[in-house]
């Protein structure tokens, strides 16, 4: 595993060998939503027969920070955080995290020289790729939802290349600037054997096994509807259950279950073992997040979606629609959760037929070359760039 860059001052003065590298700068943060699509993208870089090298930009308090570098990337910071939508003394701060970030955006684009600047959302992206137009280098921007994040839609004017996984994105952007292209999905999701998978876990091939995601954060209104129907999910219907709750949730959560010492439920604040737990999962409870979705789309993992309704332009339940419409998903709205939640899963995870279905519509809305595109179309715009 690479270490976490703390200071990349040694990519200074390139020699003869780094100046034939691609040298690609990958800004993403905040949420798995940004940060694994990107890791995906950087994987596909390599993997191609092009000498690349990748440098990450995030920020050290979000989930980049660690999981980057156990994709075996470098990684170094900038100071930059969210605007709060509500009035809070931390939006104080916010000019003064700005005005430092674009300072160390500039410092390390100039240090790293990069040839390409790859945007794929989250704070971190703003800065950087502001800094990239400015000093002409080409931008891309790789969006996951069918309504663009701010800092997409802003970076959208000056990026050469936008790739889509929503065709209702491109109404967000410049004409002529989108490619549809998917979500890129970590290949490594569909790698699992079944068996080891299992064993992971230590449960059983022959028990029903529930899988439940609130996203990299958590989602409140599921923990309480999970914790709400513990007892009917895990004892009544006599389910296998991996729950990941959440760092902000999980103590409490472990507090409050612990005592009932429910022996077949997996309760964590985060899953790095993703492709084994997709690998067991005969239904998972998810988010509707763009890359929830392309990975259940992948996996062809049948799924009860509960769309967030704290997101901009309600795009979680257009992604959720999409997955619905195929008959891929069965949607439930986040305020029906606690008393739908047991009566859904029920119908669902006991009909194995309908199980079937869902798992053929989730595979045909799967687009698991989407990072492949995507770096193939980075480095030729990279090579026009470079021979002009």
């Amino acid at each position: 595993m690479l270490s976490v860059v703390k200071d990349i001052s040694s990519h200074d003065g390139p020699d003869s060998a780094a100046m034939s590298k691609l040298k690609v700068l990958i800004a993403a943060g905040g949420t798995g939503g940004h940060v694994y699509p990107a890791i995906a993208i950087a994987d596909a870089l390599r993997e191609t027969s092009v000498d690349v090298e990748i440098l990450f930009v995030g920020t050290k308090n979000h989930m980049e920070w660690e999981v980057v570098p156990q994709a075996g990337y470098d990684i170094t910071s900038i100071w930059i955080s969210g605007f709060h939508r509500r009035l809070t003394l931390k939006n104080l701060l916010f000019p003064v995290k700005l005005g430092t970030s674009l300072v160390q955006s500039l410092s390390i684009i100039q240090k790293f020289n990069p040839d390409i600047v790859i945007s794929c959302g989250g704070y971190a992206a703003g800065p950087v790729g502001w800094i990239a137009t400015q000093r002409g280098i080409p931008l891309v921007i790789q969006e996951q939802n069918s309504f663009p994040g701010v800092t997409n839609r802003l970076l959208g004017k000056k990026a050469e290349i936008i790739f889509i996984a929503f065709k209702d994105a491109e109404h967000y952007f410049p004409t002529g600037k989108t490619k549809l292209a998917g979500n890129p999905t970590r290949k490594s999701l569909q790698e699992a054997d079944h068996q080891e998978a299992y064993k992971k876990f230590s449960l059983d091939p022959g028990k029903s096994t529930l899988l439940v995601l609130g996203g990299s954060g958590g989602a409140k209104s599921i923990n309480e509807a999970m914790l709400q129907n513990i007892n009917k999910l895990h004892d009544e219907m006599d389910l296998q259950i991996i729950w990941q709750c959440g760092k902000r949730y999980y103590d409490q959560l472990r507090r409050d279950i612990h005592a009932r010492e429910f022996e077949h439920l997996i309760l964590t604040d985060f899953l790095h073992d993703m492709p084994e737990a997709y690998a067991v999962a005969d239904l998972v409870i998810s988010r509707a997040g763009a890359l929830s979705c392309s990975e259940l789309a992948l996996t062809g993992k049948p799924s009860l979606l509960v769309p967030s309704p704290n997101v901009a332009g309600d795009h979680q339940t257009k992604n959720a629609d999409s997955m619905v419409k195929e008959g891929a998903a069965e949607l439930i709205a986040d305020a029906e959760l606690n008393e739908e939640l047991p009566k859904l899963v029920e119908k669902l995870i006991t009909n194995e037929e309908r199980l079937k279905e869902m798992n053929r519509a989730a595979l045909k809305l799967a687009k698991p070359d989407a990072a492949k595109t995507i770096a193939t179309e980075i480095i030729e715009l990279a090579g026009k760039k470079k021979s002009k």
